[in-house]
């Protein structure tokens, strides 16, 4: 007995346009969360507390251009992600913040903030679970801080790859740029996350996760 494959987005949008409210609350329990996740580390720790203006202002614009919406070779999801930029972007400016979209040219040494981080939690004495969880809790934290010291295209790139899993060809659909310049935004991006995680790295003479090598 086979099961029927649950509608796709573009589906969805197509009924809900015609009227369907039930569709709409499909769409949004597919990708709220994804959204969410995405608006509020764009935004940064500085600007969190609009997470929920910007996250319902997108939603809200869905509902505005349900009339006149249609695929255009882009997927819905990759459509809701651009409406959210965007008004991440708005958010940045009105904050005050420079905002620079041209940023494809990173020809200077990049330094993160900061020097070696002393506060991995040490093996001695703790059973190696417990371990685990502390280090990979402490990595997380400090990934969403390199985060937020990436220029906010590079950022966004690296988001929207990485952590909400569109191609990279979609990636350069959202941002609006070329496939070449999202390559080398992810690219500069992957660089930089790298040195600032490695900048926190205190260096250890032993194996662990104090030393990097597991």
């Amino acid at each position: 007995m086979s099961t029927a494959a649950p509608p796709t987005d573009d589906s969805l949008m197509t009924a809900y346009a015609a009227g369907d409210a039930a569709a709409f609350e499909a769409l949004y329990r597919r990708h709220h969360a994804g959204l969410y996740r995405f608006i509020r580390r764009l935004l940064g720790h500085s600007l969190a507390s609009q997470t929920d203006e910007v996250f319902q202002d997108t939603w809200l614009r869905v509902v505005h251009a349900r009339a006149h919406w249609s695929p255009q070779g882009a997927s819905f999801r990759t459509w809701l992600f651009t409406l959210a930029h965007h008004r991440v972007i708005d958010v940045w400016r009105k904050s005050g913040r420079e905002v620079s979209l041209d940023v494809d040219d990173d020809n200077d040494p990049w330094e993160p903030d900061g020097t070696a981080w002393q506060h991995w939690p040490a093996p001695a004495g703790a059973a190696p679970a417990s371990e685990d969880l502390a280090f990979w809790r402490r990595a997380g934290e400090r990934l969403l801080q390199c985060l937020e010291e990436l220029p906010l295209p590079q950022r966004s790139t690296f988001l929207l790859h990485h952590d909400d899993g569109l191609p990279l060809a979609d990636v350069a659909s959202a941002l609006n740029v070329g496939f070449e310049t999202a390559k080398t935004r992810l690219r500069y991006a992957m660089s930089k996350l790298r040195t600032c995680m490695g900048a926190y790295l205190a260096p250890a003479a032993g194996a662990g996760p104090q030393g990097g090598a597991r």
